[in-house]
């Protein structure tokens, strides 16, 4: 529910800001909603161990769900593990989306991920702050998760 809300808000600024080049605060929403699942790869990459190999599998799975700003993907890892997962989600999130405003980064539309990182004003920029938010929460994440039993 939360990212929902924070979604709405962001395409609310986007439609106010069209004219101006696009929204910080839709690049910061999209590049926070990317680096859950991207985080969940990340962590089933480095901290193989602690995965099942179905869990493993969803990771791959979760490149794809991040790049292409679909964060559900995350959901059935911080269903399972809740108090490790979603605060690591949320450094990362929160590290992206920081980043994001601070550079000041516009997006002109409200979804697509990769798809439609060339329309923000920095592309590799944005980028790098997603891959670092991602690479934080996934490192966090995988330092805090308990191995699965297999």
């Amino acid at each position: 529910p939360v990212n929902k809300a924070a979604y709405v808000f962001g395409t609310g600024t986007l439609a106010a800001s069209v004219a101006t080049g696009g929204s910080t605060v839709m690049a910061a929403v999209m590049a926070g909603g990317m680096v859950p699942p991207l985080a969940i790869f990340v962590a089933t990459l480095l901290f193989r161990h602690k995965f099942s190999q179905k869990n493993r599998e969803a990771g791959l799975t979760n490149i794809v769900m991040g790049l292409s700003f679909i964060t559900e993907g995350a959901i059935p890892f911080a269903a399972a593990d809740p108090a490790r997962a979603i605060p690591s989600f949320v450094a990362g999130s929160a590290l992206a989306g920081g980043l994001v405003g601070l550079a000041g980064i516009k997006l002109l539309a409200p979804h697509g991920g990769i798809f439609v990182v060339a329309l923000t004003n920095s592309p590799l920029l944005y980028l790098l702050f997603v891959a670092i938010g991602a690479i934080v929460a996934g490192v966090i994440y995988g330092l805090l998760k308990a191995p699965d039993a297999d």
